[in-house]
């Protein structure tokens, strides 16, 4: 065989090779899955996973999707969030993932948005944050501070006639832009600054003896007071645990907490706990045919009939059923074509609603009120009468009032409507 024709048989060998390998690549539509599976997160995430993995086998049982089965590809941050990055680089530029579902701090979510932007891929994000962002390549499925914190202090004044607060936090961007807000807003409805105490811990903090003898003495000036937690991750354990041992009971000194549901309440006695609260747009004791299936499946799914079910989960559930209806109307994965598709779409949440999509890339949601029950659920005890319109930007922050985010007629996450200009200049 001559070396010319050798180098000819081994061109159409190759080329057959990369056909195959890119009929293989094309065969299933892939899915990232970027949650921490360890380190201090994995107690809240780790479901998020298994929540998503349930969503990806049922929509394969419908036919998938344009005619492929979907390929979950998952990976584990470990709750590092300088990772989460790499982590995302690696299913968008490695994986070829058509879209992502993940994180849950906001630092873990700021870590990963260049890399979003840079490679241009599609986040959905489904846990509740401090607004004040907009990005294209991200949708939000959470609560934005409108949609949980901002009505939970309504209903603590005027419900638990709550007169001094304490804004309790880990250290990082969630609750310290969350606290701003709160703060802001506490001062505009004529709170004095000496009725408002703000801390922060690390992530992890288990040592919660002087900071909870802290907080009893603040409520001991003869002012109803109450705590605002935005505490995370499984330091919220011994902060329950040690409330519990101090005997701060929720008639003393109601907790209300952003970042405490089912899934956290699993891993304590709750019975100290009853009648503390948390905010949420989803609880898993709500009463609809809807969350009956949801549960019924997840049970079925997990095989384990114990499993809860929490608002982040049905936040990966109304994000992944939107994310395949825009797909389908757009008929391809194609990110820029996904992400004009994507406002406008609704989804029948888990509650009796419907959410939409919105043009600045948060969705509409139902608010609830939750006592802590001893058998670790929440019993609603104040909800909004319909859903509310999730604000990217914070009208009690003076940097953020004049700001809009709309990606559909203004294409800007932070249109100045005062200056006319994007980019908030």
């Amino acid at each position: 065989m001559s070396w010319k024709t050798w180098l000819a048989r081994a061109a159409v060998a190759g080329g057959m090779a990369l056909a195959a390998g890119a009929a293989t690549a094309q065969e299933t539509i892939k899915v990232g899955i970027l949650h921490s599976l360890s380190g201090t997160m994995a107690i809240s995430e780790t479901t998020l996973k298994d929540a998503m993995l349930m969503l990806i086998e049922e929509q394969n049982r419908k036919g998938g999707l344009l005619g492929k089965k979907l390929e979950a590809v998952v990976v584990d941050p470990a709750s590092n969030w300088p990772l989460f990055a790499e982590k995302a680089r690696e299913l968008i530029a490695k994986d070829k993932v058509t879209a992502v579902f993940g994180c849950w701090t906001s630092v873990s979510r700021k870590s990963v948005l260049p890399v979003f932007k840079e490679l241009n891929s599609v986040l959905f994000y489904p846990v509740q944050y401090e607004g004040e962002e907009s990005e294209r390549n991200v949708f939000y499925t959470g609560a934005a501070p409108n949609q949980q914190a901002i009505p939970a202090v309504d209903y603590l004044m005027k419900e638990e006639k709550v007169e001094r607060w304490v804004l309790e936090g880990t250290d990082y961007v969630y609750p310290r832009t969350t606290n701003k807000i709160l703060e802001a807003y506490l001062k505009s409805k004529g709170v004095k600054a000496e009725d408002i105490s703000i801390n922060y811990t690390p992530f992890g903090q288990s040592d919660w003896q002087s900071r909870v003898s802290s907080i009893k003495s603040f409520g001991s000036a003869g002012k109803k007071t109450a705590v605002v937690s935005t505490v995370n991750g499984d330091a919220n354990v011994p902060f329950y645990k040690e409330l519990a041992n101090q005997g701060v009971k929720a008639t003393d000194i109601p907790v209300v907490a952003f970042s405490v549901g089912e899934e956290e309440l699993a891993g304590i006695d709750t019975k100290p706990l009853v009648g503390h609260l948390a905010a949420w747009n989803y609880f898993m004791s709500i009463d609809t045919p809807a969350n009956k299936d949801f549960i019924a499946k997840w049970h079925a799914f997990t095989k384990n009939p114990k499993r809860v079910t929490n608002d982040p989960m049905e936040a990966h559930y109304i994000g992944f059923n939107m994310w395949v209806k825009a797909v389908e109307k757009a008929g391809t994965t194609d990110p820029d074509k996904v992400i004009d598709a994507l406002p406008g779409t609704k989804q029948a949440n888990l509650t009796g609603g419907t959410s939409e999509m919105l043009p600045n890339h948060h969705i509409t949601k139902p608010v609830f009120i939750g006592e802590i029950k001893d058998n670790g659920q929440f019993d609603v005890v104040w909800k909004t009468e319909g859903l509310i319109p999730g604000e990217a930007w914070s009208k009690q922050l003076d940097g953020s009032k004049d700001l809009e985010a709309d990606w559909v007629k203004l294409k800007c996450g932070n249109y100045n409507t005062k200056t006319g200009k994007c980019g908030g200049a």
